[in-house]
């Protein structure tokens, strides 16, 4: 089975869904920011105060492409990660699949309040819409678009993550 890549904003709900879906498949399970604070042993916050978004995101590209030379993962990526068409086509050329979880933005704003402190992309709630907004279109390009409505637990949009890929598997 391809790696699946679960795209979408912060708050999303990648990270506990893909957890979920990896257990249920018996796949391993990557969570692409745990693996870049790993890998250059800072948090991600620090990583954008001390080396800035671009290193941050050269990292990100590079963790990602070492999960294109494995098979049986759930990836869930970044905020942003989704965002550059250089991570894109990696996930396509490598046969991925990726899957936008995409609840209403009211679930998302409810999830991180009024700001998060380990997440460098959230100054404040306006800020954060406008990126939401920018960045939607982009996940949209993604293989599996699934709307949530905001509410769900990490195990029910699991089952329609399971879903989604049974349908995609079967058309092929």
């Amino acid at each position: 089975m391809a790696n699946i890549y679960l795209v979408g904003f912060m708050g999303a709900g990648k990270t506990a869904t893909g957890r979920t879906v990896a257990r249920r498949l018996g796949h391993t399970f990557v969570d692409l920011d745990e693996a870049i604070e790993k890998q250059l042993q800072l948090s991600i916050l620090e990583i954008f105060e001390t080396r800035g978004e671009d290193q941050f995101r050269s990292a990100e590209t590079e963790e990602l492409e070492r999960t294109t030379h494995q098979s049986e993962l759930v990836i869930a990526t970044g905020g942003g990660a989704f965002s550059s068409s250089i991570n894109q086509r990696m996930i396509r050329r490598s046969g991925g699949v990726s899957v936008f979880l995409d609840p209403p933005w009211e679930a998302i704003s409810q999830r991180l309040g009024e700001g998060d402190a380990d997440r460098p992309k959230w100054v404040d709630e306006r800020h954060a819409r406008a990126l939401f907004l920018q960045r939607r279109s982009e996940y949209l390009i993604a293989d599996i678009h699934l709307e949530l409505e905001g509410g769900q637990s990490p195990t029910e949009v699991a089952d329609k993550v399971c879903s989604a890929l049974s349908e995609v598997q079967c058309a092929s």
